[in-house]
């Protein structure tokens, strides 16, 4: 068994009354989303269910699977693996994607830049497809590592078959599932630089100039509305996974199955709308923020620094503050080179009356190479000369 090195201090962190925490879903005193198959309605940093409606049934998720595409892309931007500038190029079989596409020609080379504003403004079947083949060598290895990624979260009511959502038998989603993808996905603030995007061009400087409308028509109609990702086709109908910004909260909507563009995106507002005008969100930490060093062994450096993976929240009731919270940083010792930055090396929740309220992992901040024999001999002798 790992021994594990586990730093409680108790954090206050707000003065004021103290109050119930949102920590389940929302009784359904109003009904948010009744013309849906399905729906949910999350903050983004905790988690937090505030409404859901059949959030767990299995049902097809279109071009929202894209969403689990863009994760798979932003974490090897994110590790270095891929860059913005790469250029990419496209193979016979991702230029033949049909739906919608940004006409990639076999051959065709565009960046991961230009990529993206195609999959994410225009949801382009074959800008996937490209990214899936760089990535993974080809769509079947990418999917693969879908379904790894979606194993890793812990989602039980998705299969992925494609990269694109294009209509293929057993591939599903949930609305639940969906939504804990966007909120991995939105552990990258880069990306809402492109879902935030109502139109650009493609190709600018050709004469093949291609303009891109965002497919999510609230990034411009509603205020905060800077993501992420719609689906339709003929049997998923119109789906939305939708995420808003006001102040320090964020959320995250999702529709699945409404009758037309209009209903799908009333109830998304609806959905928004209740969020901001109920809740409240008490940031605790930023992305990346320290806090605190682990052990390395056999490692070039002796500790790796553990930052937080996400932004770190506490949410309640409008009006109504947050206070006497406890926070538990547990470091893993025992940690061996070499160690990737982004790795999990400990973990950190926020506790109150000994329940866990936010759980959320630490990260490695820097990699950790594994030492030479000649660093290792040089440490072990320097250590023996200090015995004597």
């Amino acid at each position: 068994m790992k021994r594990i090195l586990s730093l409680c201090l108790t954090m206050l962190l707000t003065t004021g009354l103290t109050i119930p925490y949102a920590q389940a879903v929302e009784k359904k005193e109003v009904e948010l989303a009744e013309n849906a198959k399905s729906a949910i309605l999350i903050e983004r940093d905790t988690g937090t269910v505030l409404y859901d409606k059949n959030a767990d049934e299995k049902l097809s998720p279109a071009s929202m699977t894209k969403i689990m595409t863009l994760l798979l892309i932003m974490e090897a931007i994110e590790k270095g693996e891929l860059s913005l500038k790469e250029k990419v190029r496209t193979s016979e079989y991702a230029a033949s994607m049909g739906g919608s596409q940004i006409f990639l020609e076999p051959g065709e080379e565009m960046t991961t830049e230009e990529m993206l504003k195609g999959i994410t403004i225009g949801s382009a079947n074959d800008a996937s497809v490209a990214m899936a083949e760089r990535l993974a060598g080809s769509e079947e290895a990418f999917v693969k590592k879908m379904n790894e990624k979606a194993a890793q979260l812990g989602l039980k009511n998705t299969k992925f078959q494609n990269a694109t959502g294009l209509p293929v038998a057993d591939h599903y989603s949930s609305a639940h599932d969906m939504s804990v993808m966007a909120k991995e996905l939105l552990k990258y603030s880069l990306i809402t630089k492109f879902t935030s995007t109502y139109e650009d061009y493609l190709r600018e400087d050709t004469d093949k100039k291609f303009w891109l409308v965002n497919t999510n028509r609230l990034v411009k109609f509603y205020p905060g509305v800077d993501g992420l990702k719609t689906g339709y086709t003929a049997e998923a109908k119109y789906c939305l996974t939708a995420t808003a910004k006001k102040g320090d909260m964020r959320v995250i909507a999702v529709v699945f199955g409404a009758s037309t563009p209009k209903e799908r995106n009333a109830q998304v507002t609806k959905m928004l709308d209740y969020a901001f005008a109920q809740y409240t969100t008490h940031p605790i930490y930023k992305k990346d923020e320290k806090l605190a060093e682990a052990k390395v062994s056999k490692g070039e450096s002796k500790l790796v620094t553990g930052v937080t993976s996400e932004p770190i929240s506490i949410l309640t009731k409008k009006g109504s503050t947050a206070k006497d919270f406890t926070k538990k940083i547990t470091m893993n010792q025992d940690l061996k080179a070499p160690i990737k930055k982004g790795d999990q090396i400990g973990t950190l929740q926020l506790k109150k009356d000994g329940k866990v309220y936010v759980e959320s992992p630490i990260i490695a901040k820097e990699s950790v190479e594994e030492a030479s024999w000649w660093q290792l001999y040089k440490r072990a002798f320097g250590m023996f000369s200090q015995t004597k």
